[in-house]
């Protein structure tokens, strides 16, 4: 009886212990949290202030740069328009992402599977990602015609060729003795690229899609510029333009600003899907806990 009540007490301690050290790395961890919170947010206020402040001082022309306050209110002013146009790009870049997601894994599968589709493949894709899409870009309009299918083929073009690299990469780089262990226990081809090749392939292609997330957003700009068409169902490429044929800055600005954020609101998501996926197991996760 005495040895159980020294073992409880024992247990007892350790785990007082245990919450006494966790609590500073917690609110360490919070501390750094609010400092990464806090840190954009003022660099941003400041940097508006002194935007204004500039704008007003110098007296410079509206049409030249606009202050932050014209901004603000050219917003409010075509704010059900801009959404509308924001919409529209958030449709044809979400789906030009997805096209994106599933045809450059098919097509580093296909990489994976033989090394004389790889070599016939890879040629082209690097082509695929060198040509302007500017240039590329009447041509697609003249197979698929103007609007949204035209935009979707666009932005699929720009953000496919991170997905393909980085997943080629990623099912490349399995480690070669679990292979083989998997093979002597006579795996099936399916087996080992589902249970082995993908799992180390997922930071890779999870990397891929943050930078394709991004591009996604901008092909679509790009489609809407060469391909998009007026009217409700024209997007942020199509208020860009008219805004700027008409000499409307302030409502330029707007536009641009919500195009940067539509891009930002794609990578966060993809960002915060890959962290959730990776932070058990994965070493870059881990690490960005304990910072």
């Amino acid at each position: 009886m005495i040895q159980a009540n020294g073992q409880v007490s024992k247990a007892v301690v350790t785990a007082r212990a245990q919450e006494g050290t966790s609590s500073p790395v917690r609110k360490k961890k919070n501390r750094s949290l609010l400092y990464k919170t806090i840190t954009p947010i003022a660099f941003i206020i400041i940097l508006i202030g002194l935007w204004q402040l500039g704008v007003r001082v110098f007296e410079t022309p509206k049409y030249l740069l606009p202050a932050p306050s014209d901004i603000w209110k050219a917003t409010l002013k075509g704010f059900p328009d801009l959404m509308q146009a924001a919409g529209n790009t958030f449709i044809a870049a979400l789906f030009g992402f997805l096209l994106s997601v599933v045809l450059g894994t098919a097509v580093a599968l296909l990489m994976m599977a033989s090394k004389w589709i790889r070599w016939g493949i890879q040629p082209y894709a690097v082509v695929l990602q060198t040509i302007p899409v500017v240039a590329i870009a009447p041509l697609v309009v003249i197979w698929l015609g103007p609007g949204m299918n035209s935009i979707v083929f666009i932005s699929l073009i720009v953000a496919i060729f991170p997905i393909i690299s980085n997943t080629n990469l990623g099912l490349s780089s399995t480690d070669r003795n679990l292979m083989q262990l998997m093979q002597m226990y006579k795996s099936s081809t399916w087996t080992m690229t589902w249970k082995l090749r993908f799992p180390y392939a997922l930071p890779y292609m999870l990397g891929g899609m943050k930078i394709s997330s991004g591009m996604a957003v901008i092909g679509a700009i790009i489609g809407e510029f060469v391909a998009g068409i007026g009217g409700g169902k024209g997007g942020l490429g199509m208020a860009i333009t008219s805004a700027a044929v008409q000499m409307q800055t302030s409502f330029l600005f707007a536009c641009t600003i919500a195009a940067s954020l539509l891009g930002m609101a794609f990578y966060l998501t993809v960002a915060a899907i890959s962290h959730y996926s990776l932070r058990h197991w994965h070493e870059s996760a881990i690490r960005s806990d304990n910072e």
